[in-house]
């Protein structure tokens, strides 16, 4: 029996490359970066995993508010793109310190306004919640002005978590999502595979990373 063709765009190699709890400690720009947004206890780190069919690449943590520094994945797809994910800070945690959540805050706002080489935010809710007040202001953030001169940074707003809805109101609950915002709307979940190959196909479509070539290759 034939083996089905390997997605072209599925992740085959990840590697950690850098952490970094200071804007001087980010590594040098260079390709194109993905980039991974969301309260403490929405589901980032389990959702970087499953797009990079990994267990353990990304740290995942019972208690909220655990990821205390930006982290940088280089992956490499099976069509032999590059792009670095990057897992920032959860935010929205009240059990830190005012001035740990400050400088978390200062940290996620510099790395978004300053990154030459970032080029897509997954901007993640639990669908479920629907967006909150710390979601609206990250929302708002992405639509400021950079600060370095850069194409825009597409934002992609992603409800999280739609294996805790029942089957028959996903579909309503991600259009509930997309009425609450202009910006297009993605429902995943880490135990749904064909939410997360579609996702990650959306993302690779909105870097303009070779996107057109791999789905000329699966024709």
């Amino acid at each position: 029996m034939q083996k089905p063709a390997l997605d072209p765009l599925r992740i085959v190699e990840a590697e950690f490359v850098a952490g970094a709890t200071a804007l001087d400690q980010i590594p040098p720009p260079t390709g194109v970066e993905i980039a991974f947004a969301g309260r403490s206890n929405v589901g980032k780190s389990s959702l970087m995993n499953a797009l990079c069919s990994r267990r353990n690449l990304v740290k995942t943590s019972s208690t909220p508010g655990c990821t205390r520094q930006i982290s940088f994945f280089r992956t490499r797809s099976a069509d032999d793109a590059i792009i670095t994910l990057v897992d920032l800070p959860g935010y929205g945690y009240a059990k830190r310190s005012k001035a740990e959540r400050k400088a978390w805050a200062e940290l996620i706002e510099g790395y978004l306004l300053q990154r030459p080489t970032l080029a897509v935010v997954a901007a993640l809710v639990d669908a479920r919640r629907g967006i909150e007040t710390d979601d609206q202001q990250l929302l708002e953030m992405l639509a400021a002005p950079a600060a370095v001169s850069r194409l825009p940074v597409r934002p992609l707003l992603v409800g999280t978590k739609l294996d805790k809805i029942p089957a028959n109101q996903r579909k309503l609950a991600v259009e509930a999502l997309r009425k609450t915002s202009p910006i297009e709307t993605h429902g995943v979940s880490v135990e749904l595979a064909d939410t997360q190959s579609k996702l990650w196909r959306r993302l690779r479509a909105l870097a303009n990373v070779g996107i057109e070539a791999a789905a000329e290759a699966q024709q």
